[in-house]
């Protein structure tokens, strides 16, 4: 984060000299605090529509690093923060009368309220005019007569609404109620507590913002006036309908607030809660396609936010202020430093709504949770949001993740994914699966050398399971001319050779095959030479759900599935499937995700069918049952068998999250071992919303609401990432591609990296000598031993 260069008092400031800022929260009046120090000359007005003292919420949590922003930027106001802030370490996380501790966090509180008085005070002292209990002009009017006009007017921003052409906002609401209350008292720690009551799951948190007096310890029970026992934020959230079936929605906020502290009567002891003006909201996230509009821009809320369970909202308005003023300072004009700005901020703040978002929606999904054992309860919340992981909670409290493995079943020394899994007969000796990829190099649908090599290689570097690529029932069935098939003998004696090769050169590793059938994405170049783009010549027909092409006026339009033809495909993977098992493959998994056969009959997207294979989820799901039933009649009663699905079409009117639920349990219903959880790849049109482990949510939802082993996938990319999603319970089996790509060993340098010698990943004979890093040039030069004046 970019902190502004301290004022040259020799020197005129640059950029704009007369300033006018909408809004007196935090980032408001910080930005005009260190605009004005930085050019004493300025002229710089703030508009605060309500007192001084009026504020809501209660404390306000600040990241180190932001800190340390604040004070090279500005160390008066750093000296003033740091005599108020309160510290502390640990996080309670209390559920059924459990309380699990973990330690090493590092928090730093204060008062909103305190904040802003010493705000206030700065840009009193610096000059800034501040215009209390006045509505600001609008900001086209400021934007007439002052060189920058900047907006933190918060979530409801007066000025994106009327500039909503320019800055392309788009608000989300979200599915729960929360309201910002305060006790009288200070907790111990960051308290996460849930409370299950017959209207459903509650959840409660909460920090301290205010020191007790000397004397005095929070714990004891006593009461006294918050200057004596301190003073701690509390906020209760819970789902829409549980807000509505407690009552709360009939509930004036007095109402309201006891009936809180009734309910969270343990966490406080006994003690009451306290409001502020203070009402259920529902949070929205704030999304701007741009951040400026000639001389206006926005900062904080009104640009940006990010759900208050990682603790952001502030932190992240100090930060837009430090790194306009400073932008400001270096760029030669206004245009190109309002440019900067947005460019140095906009993937900082995407990354912490990615995290937001993710802890966002585990509280949403707090229910399916409930049920896991405590210790994996705890570590699931403190790593929603993705950015605590396994390994860094080893560093920050050992103790308590040892526990976490221990619980888990990790025998000692022995890392989280690389402790087995049994299914059906197979037991795989670690949780890494090779993903399966297209790899369009087959001729007639025959694997060749080429196969034989890339499968043989990543079986070779430890993975415990490695899957083929989409192995393709029938000629028509394929993707492209490049597809393997199963459909010939000659095939299946290819097959056969690849299979064994995978058992006898790397005992231990499993071979899983995926059987799918292209659908209306099928008769395709190579992905290389123009993916999903038809052949030039020598086109085969193509068959789907209903007659819709992949992208309308480019592919084809595929002939729609008769009963003869529905006969026809099913019995092509039962007969797949029976060569499958010759070829000795150790686990089946039918593909009926990304758009290809059985994918579009789910999606109604694509199955318009008006028979009894369309229309509602039951007739959609019908034949993909079907066609699982013939598979698993063909297949041996004692190997596994997965089914991989798209959990939402990431486009308008497609498969929900809580239709893949039900997907889900219809195929585990027939006989699925684990469900393999992909997502989209079913439209042209889909809007995915990329991040590190993106899909991971979609896996993490079905496993825990249907309590059924899931593989997850995507964006998934480090042993880390790994350890942590099968710790807090989101997968059981974690599948990686372009990772296996890159280096085709590694589980085994993920083995290595942990210092893992054991038989979860062992490395073939010939292969020992490199288990250890390879040395170096050396970089221990000897030190100086005397400093010579």
């Amino acid at each position: 984060m970019a902190a502004p260069a301290a004022p040259r008092p020799d020197l005129p400031s640059t950029g704009p000299h007369r300033i006018a800022v909408i809004g007196g929260g935090p980032g408001g009046l910080y930005a005009a605090a260190l605009l004005k120090r930085l050019g004493p000359e300025r002229e710089i007005t703030l508009w605060e529509r309500n007192a001084p003292d009026d504020t809501f919420g209660f404390g306000v949590v600040l990241s180190d690093e932001t800190l340390g922003g604040i004070e090279h930027a500005d160390p008066t106001v750093h000296r003033a923060l740091q005599k108020e802030f309160v510290r502390w370490d640990d996080i309670d996380i209390v559920h059924r009368g459990h309380t699990q501790t973990s330690g090493g966090h590092g928090f730093a509180a204060l008062g909103r309220r305190r904040l802003l008085e010493i705000l206030h005070e700065r840009c009193a002292s610096l000059g800034v005019r501040l215009r209390f209990r006045t509505e600001a002009p609008p900001a086209a009017e400021l934007a007439a007569s002052y060189d920058l006009v900047i907006a933190a007017d918060g979530v409801h921003s007066l000025t994106r609404t009327a500039h909503a052409d320019s800055f392309g906002p788009c608000l989300t609401t979200h599915r729960c109620r929360y309201i910002w209350l305060a006790a009288d008292f200070a907790l111990d720690a960051f308290r996460f507590e849930t409370a299950e009551t017959p209207y459903g799951v509650m959840q409660l948190h909460g920090y301290p913002f205010s020191r007790p007096s000397p004397g005095h310890h929070p714990s004891t029970g006593q009461a006294g006036p918050p200057n004596e026992l301190g003073a701690s934020t509390v906020i209760v959230e819970m789902r829409e309908e549980v807000w509505h079936a407690a009552g709360f929605d009939t509930c004036d906020p007095a109402e309201s607030t006891r009936h809180c502290a009734r309910i969270f009567a343990a966490a406080l002891g006994g003690r009451p809660l306290r409001s502020n003006n203070s009402s259920w909201l529902t949070f929205s996230t704030v999304v701007n396609a741009h951040w400026s509009h000639g001389n206006t821009v926005l900062i904080g809320d009104a640009a940006h936010t990010a759900h208050f369970s990682i603790g952001s909202g502030t932190k992240l308005a100090v930060e837009d202020a430090l790194a306009l003023a400073a932008c400001i300072e270096e760029q030669p004009s206004l245009p190109e430093a309002l440019a900067a700005y947005e460019s140095e901020r906009r993937p900082v703040v995407e990354s912490t709504q990615r995290a937001a978002a993710a802890s966002l929606r585990w509280f949403e999904e707090l229910g399916t949770y409930v049920d896991q054992p405590p210790r994996q309860f705890a570590f699931n919340l403190l790593t929603r949001s993705r950015r605590v992981t396994h390994d860094n909670l080893r560093l920050r409290d050992a103790g308590f993740a040892a526990a976490v493995e221990e619980e888990f079943g990790c025998p000692p020394g022995t890392p989280p994914m690389f402790t087995p899994l049994r299914l059906r007969g197979l037991e795989l000796r670690n949780r890494v699966v090779v993903s399966p990829m297209d790899m369009y190099s087959a001729t007639d649908g025959v694997p060749g050398d080429f196969h034989l090599v890339h499968l043989g290689a990543r079986a070779l570097g430890g993975a415990g399971l490695v899957m083929t690529e989409m192995v393709c029932v029938s000629p028509e069935g394929r993707i492209t001319p490049g597809c393997t098939g199963l459909y010939t003998s000659a095939q299946a004696t290819a097959w056969t050779r690849i299979a064994d090769f995978v058992h006898t050169g790397s005992p231990g590793t499993a071979i899983g095959v995926q059987l799918g059938h292209s659908g209306r994405k099928g008769s395709t170049k190579l992905m290389w030479d123009g993916i999903d783009q038809p052949l030039d010549e020598g086109n085969w027909p193509l068959v789907a759900a209903s007659p819709i092409p992949y992208a309308q006026g480019v592919n084809q339009v595929p002939h729609t599935l008769d009963r003869a033809g529905l006969d026809a495909v099913r019995e092509q993977f039962a007969d797949a499937a029976h060569r499958a098992d010759t070829c000795g493959f150790d686990l089946l998994e039918l593909h009926c995700a990304h758009g290809y056969l059985l994918s579009g009959f789910l999606s109604p997207l694509t199955n318009h069918r008006t028979d009894r294979y369309g229309g509602s989820l039951e007739n959609r799901l019908r034949f993909p049952l079907e066609v699982f039933d013939a598979v698993r009649e063909r297949w041996p009663d004692d190997r596994p068998m997965t089914v991989r699905i798209s959990a939402t079409d990431w486009a308008r009117g497609g498969t929900t999250a809580e239709e893949a639920v039900e997907i889900a349990r219809a195929f585990v219903a027939h006989g699925a071992d684990a469900i393999d959880v992909s997502t989209g790849q079913v439209v042209p049109v889909e809007r995915p919303e990329y991040g590190r482990s993106y899909q991971t949510p979609y896996a993490d939802r079905i496993r825990n609401t249907l309590c059924v082993p899931v593989i997850a996938v995507g964006a998934i990319s480090s042993w880390d990432d790994v350890n942590s999603l099968l710790l807090a319970g989101r997968a059981d089996l974690c599948a990686l591609a372009r990772p296996h790509l890159y280096d085709p060993h590694w589980t085994l340098h993920a083995a290595a990296e942990q210092g893992y010698p054991g038989q979860g990943a062992p490395w073939p004979l010939p292969y020992r000598a490199g288990s250890r890093t390879p040395p170096a040039g050396r970089t221990d030069a000897p030190k100086p031993r005397l400093t010579l004046g």
